[in-house]
């Protein structure tokens, strides 16, 4: 999504960093250029302004006259900034459940925005990372089936959800509700409330009934990430009339320029909890500001990295690839694992942007076709393959190659670039083996201690 701002501000940065001195002239173009990076990605005017006069008020200072490297003191002066303005530490931004259960998270939102799949996948994040035992309930009475909708999605993920008696009203409803969690057991209730194409009076007034009949730990505020200013009025709205805790900003994945991130704090004061960041049950992350804003500066967020792979491959399976690699067998079949743990990470794209400096390869990873698309087409071609030919790649000559590029539905070219892949990812395996540990090239540099300390086992050696 800040793929746009990214990349403006990484070149604006190549221009001063290293600087022993920055000039008035270099300080105002750089501001100049920040400035309107930040209003081509959409970010409100007002937080624009604000942001670069308390940059100018701190690179003017004595702080980056007397540095030794100015132009690196700028970019923490920006950093520094940035995470301001995205909003104080991950205490801040988690969920606050400390009160007596049941606790109850309500949902608010304009339709479309996806309050029900978030509420959906809110229920995995407090099952799978909370260990909590929550109840999905559905308040919105008015959209055609959508109470159903949120039962199929509980049946889905094995999670219950309070049965539906028809005709009962939204207040009803959550009464219910309370008495069921509290009878079943459940710590949490999520209660998904109606919404409208707009903000109105009838909407407004029967969500204030329910919060005030559940008093709920949080009020969250599920804002559509590609609704640009529409978004901020809508949270603002919301925020004057209800009082929210925080927001969840769905569609962080699609194509926009990011500016509602960096806007929501200013707007409504209140903190961004969660991003949706894709359409499975998991693609909830929660919300860490000095995360996204170094992967907004360009130096990649290794830690969030680190933490999805320990997600998607055990512990057991990390060292049964290396005991492989170490003995030189690497072959298809480790290449086929590969390809699906980077599918189950979020792909390609997801992974490359969370690199450091990986932005300025952009143009040659595109042009070399790395792609999410390309990791499914590899895994057929693969998948086209006798178990033999997986263990043993140097038999697979002309008429083997025609019947994989058949099967799988690409053509012997790329039956021949998967294979000229692999050997060279086999060579490399075997410098590495040799030298015991990577070499010059590879993946960059990782500071150990950006890492949590029970994660660091999976980093690669040094």
């Amino acid at each position: 999504m800040f793929d746009h701002l990214t990349d403006k501000l990484s070149s604006t940065f190549d221009r001063i960093r290293g600087k022993g001195i920055i000039r008035e002239s270099d300080l105002a173009e750089t501001l100049g250029e920040i400035r309107r990076a930040l209003l081509e990605a959409d970010v409100a005017l007002p937080v624009v302004k604000d942001f670069i006069a308390e940059i100018k008020t701190r690179a003017s200072g004595e702080e980056v006259v007397k540095s030794v490297s100015a132009g690196q003191t700028i970019i923490k002066i920006v950093h520094d900034r940035l995470l301001a303005l995205l909003g104080g530490d991950d205490e801040e931004n988690a969920l606050h459940l400390d009160v007596a259960p049941p606790a109850v998270i309500m949902l608010v939102g304009l339709q479309g925005t996806g309050k029900t799949t978030t509420t959906a996948k809110l229920a995995v994040h407090l099952r799978d990372k909370l260990k909590k035992k929550p109840l999905l309930v559905s308040l919105d009475t008015r959209r055609p089936a959508a109470q159903e909708q949120l039962k199929v999605l509980a049946e889905q993920i094995s999670l219950p959800a309070l049965p539906i008696i028809a005709g009962q009203q939204p207040q009803d409803i959550a009464k219910r509700a309370l008495q069921a969690a509290k009878l079943a057991g459940h710590e949490v209730i999520l209660l998904d409330t109606a919404g409208r194409l707009q903000i109105d009076e009838l909407l407004m007034s029967e969500v204030a009934e329910i919060k005030r009949l559940t008093t709920p730990c949080e009020t969250l505020l599920v804002a559509d990430a590609l609704g640009g200013q529409d978004t901020l009025n809508v949270a603002t709205k919301f925020h004057e009339v209800l009082g929210i805790s925080g927001v969840v900003l769905s569609r962080m994945d699609g194509d926009a320029r990011g500016g509602v991130a960096l806007s929501l704090r200013a707007a409504t004061g209140q903190p961004i909890k969660f991003l949706g960041v894709g359409e499975g049950v998991n693609d909830l992350d929660p919300f860490h500001p000095d995360r996204l804003a170094r992967r907004i500066l360009g130096m990649g967020d290794i830690v969030s990295l680190v933490e999805r792979a320990h997600e998607q491959v055990s512990e057991q399976e990390a060292e049964d690839a290396a005991k492989r690699l170490q003995k030189g067998q690497f072959d298809l079949n480790d290449l086929a694992q590969q390809l699906q743990q980077m599918r189950k990470m979020g792909g390609m794209s997801s992974i490359m942007s969370m690199l450091p400096g990986i932005g300025k390869m952009k143009k040659q990873i595109a042009g070399a076709g790395m792609d999410d698309a390309m990791l499914g087409r590899q895994s057929a071609i693969i998948s086209s393959m006798t178990k033999l030919e997986r263990r043993k790649p140097g038999i697979i000559h002309a008429s083997r190659k025609k019947r994989i590029a058949a099967g799988s539905g690409s053509t012997v070219q790329e039956v021949n670039k998967l294979l000229k892949q692999f050997m060279s990812m086999q060579k490399m395996m075997k410098k590495m083996r040799n030298k015991g540990g990577m070499g010059g090239g590879g993946m960059p540099a990782i500071d150990p201690s950006q890492v949590p300390a029970e994660l660091r086992h999976l980093l690669p050696p040094r």
